[in-house]
């Protein structure tokens, strides 16, 4: 990708990706090299609220997500990756937009005029356009034999205010067959992994994500490949099946497919480790 124009793109890791899920972020940030995208983190961004504040505190919750659209240099887009962060900062932006008590508060709140031309966009709108370029074209054949299940969970599902919003159906099986790999077809693609349940009721997300591993073994699935890391975790964390399936963020394989040499850290960071069955196919 050498001699195209870099393109900036503002960034709002969330929680997940500087933490819990650096895999997660530090594989995004290679596969956005290679694409010659610089991501601009935005400086002391603060969590978006997640569903405990939004459950708990709205006027807090607006708050936390307005705050971080406050810190948004305009002119370039926002990259999210995580799909609660999005949908949290989508969110807040509808409100803003279209409540003028709203605004009033957020221009009081953070000293800034609310920028309507903010264009938030998705990990997913990424991945689209490696489709819609035909960018990898030369690696057809790198992940060659990697059977996966493609899990969306529920955030592809929109809440009332965002139903209009695009859903991104097929991206995760449409960029990795480009790969090379072949997605199986499964019920559970779009099961809720049952998020912030894990803490409460562990006993009943333990039940959802045994299931789903069961099924994705009764297909003939290697992996399980995901793009939200609050998934991801209640994937690893509550399996008790007796050999729970490796799960992989799409940022991870697809940088993996175009090369990136630095990945050992991603993957030792993984709970059920994924390097003996991507050795097993010459992955590595």
């Amino acid at each position: 990708m050498q001699g195209q124009t870099i393109k900036t793109l503002s960034f709002f890791p969330g929680c997940s990706l500087a933490s819990a899920h650096t895999e997660h972020g530090s594989s995004l940030r290679a596969l956005s090299r290679y694409l010659n995208i610089e991501l601009a983190e935005l400086v002391d961004w603060n969590c978006c609220g997640s569903s405990s504040a939004h459950s708990i505190n709205r006027r807090l919750a607006d708050r936390l997500a307005g705050r971080n659209l406050s810190l948004a240099p305009p002119g370039r887009p926002l990259l999210v990756a995580c799909p609660n962060c999005y949908l949290r900062l989508k969110e807040a932006q509808k409100k803003l937009a279209g409540d003028s008590s709203a605004r009033e508060n957020y221009e009081r709140d953070w000293c800034r005029p609310f920028d309507y031309e903010l264009k938030i966009v998705h990990l997913f709108e990424i991945l689209e356009d490696l489709l819609k370029r035909n960018l990898g074209s030369d690696k057809k054949h790198k992940l060659q034999g990697l059977k996966f299940a493609p899990y969306y969970g529920c955030m592809q599902n929109r809440p009332p205010a965002l139903y209009a919003e695009r859903k991104f159906t097929g991206i995760l099986e449409g960029v990795l067959s480009n790969l090379g790999a072949n997605p199986i077809s499964w019920s559970g693609s779009r099961t809720c992994c049952g998020t912030f349940l894990s803490v409460t009721r562990p006993d009943a997300v333990t039940k959802i994500v045994n299931n789903m591993m069961d099924e994705a073994r009764q297909v003939n699935a290697d992996c399980i490949v995901t793009a939200c890391a609050m998934c991801h975790l209640n994937l690893e964390i509550r399996a008790t099946v007796k050999n729970p399936m490796p799960v992989l963020y799409i940022s991870e394989l697809i940088s993996l497919a175009f090369g990136q040499k630095h990945h050992g850290p991603w993957f030792a960071r993984h709970i059920v480790d994924p390097r003996p069955m991507l050795n097993s196919h010459g992955l590595l």
